[in-house]
């Protein structure tokens, strides 16, 4: 139902605490036909819409049509395979979208200051990095946070924190998405590791360029199959030719080969640390630095950006920023 009334809408300004109004004619009509043209025009479908919010793809038809029809213009341009927005209906999302934005910044900290941290959390990582770094510490979390609902979303491509509805991602490189907000977790560092078995039968390796003839093992990824270097205390570069006698496209099957006894591999210290503190693998030279493409490499905490990051996210980068960083 429509219906048209003079209000005054305030809106929280800046951090000097004063408010800046505007007093306005305004058509305030149902505010989940604003909702769903938001979600259409993110995901670009109909059906997409109507998954994310669990409802009839025909609600969300409806929702456009009534609110193209109060506005008296088309907000979608519509084929048999595709949608896309008009031009009138990309200035509606830009001028909407953000309103909309303040108006859940503000709902969300009026139920955040009068409830207990809760409701639906996704996460979204990699399947090694949520395997080695997410999982271990779900117990603690769920203790800590009764009132979260987690869902893991553990998938080595890059998903789309809007369209997928993730809260946080957890990310082996930083995003160029400006639709994200990225802030660093920690730096990684690369080990190059055997087993105890491997070292036993093969013998001990007294510098890098002595690779050459020992089973390698890499990740099947441009950069890793051809080269790997090695940087020491004294940052002294040394490029090294390989050719891997394994390739695996998996973390974690990777790290397994190499407990194995099957070659020497290189891993993120995230992934390996309880094996070499355990002994079950070896950190063939501690005090050098290896990659395949770069040594800058790091995790990164990723979020969609809004206007406010509500508890139940910050209290989760807080706690696993908490339980995975090393002291």
């Amino acid at each position: 139902m429509i219906s048209s009334l003079n209000f005054i809408l305030y809106i929280e300004a800046d951090n000097h605490g004063l408010f800046h109004y505007i007093d306005a004619k305004f058509t305030l009509m149902d505010t989940r036909y604003i909702h769903h043209f938001l979600e259409v025009a993110r995901v670009r479908s109909f059906a997409a819409a109507a998954r994310h919010l669990d409802i009839d793809p025909s609600v969300i038809s409806r929702s456009v049509s009534t609110l193209e029809a109060s506005l008296g213009v088309r907000l979608l341009q519509r084929t048999t395979r595709t949608i896309s927005l008009t031009e009138a209906g990309e200035a509606y999302l830009g001028k909407i979208s953000p309103l909309l934005d303040e108006l859940e910044a503000i709902h969300g900290k009026m139920r955040d200051s009068d409830r207990a941290i809760g409701g639906r959390l996704c996460i979204s990582a990699s399947v090694a990095f949520g395997h080695a770094c997410i999982v271990p510490h779900l117990s603690a979390f769920s203790e800590q946070f009764p009132e979260i609902d987690l869902i893991l979303k553990f998938d080595d491509r890059n998903v789309d924190l809007v369209e997928e509805r993730v809260d946080l991602a957890i990310r082996l490189a930083p995003s160029l998405d400006i639709a994200v907000i990225a802030t660093k977790l920690m730096d990684t560092r690369y080990r190059l590791c055997a087993s105890p078995n491997y070292v036993d039968k093969s013998g001990v390796l007294k510098g890098p360029s002595e690779l050459e003839g020992h089973r390698l093992i890499s990740f099947d990824l441009p950069g890793f199959r051809s080269q790997w270097m090695s940087r020491d205390k004294g940052g002294e570069v040394l490029e090294i030719p390989i050719s891997p006698s394994l390739l695996i496209s998996n973390a974690l099957a990777l790290k397994e080969a190499v407990i194995c006894g099957l070659g020497i591999g290189i891993m993120a210290d995230w992934l390996v640390r309880d094996e070499i503190a355990s002994g079950e693998l070896i950190d063939v030279f501690p005090d050098q630095q290896w990659a395949a493409t770069s040594f800058e490499s790091a995790a990164w905490l990723l979020y969609p950006s809004r206007s406010y990051l509500p508890r139940k996210t910050r209290v989760a980068i807080d706690f696993f920023r908490q339980k995975i960083v090393p002291k």
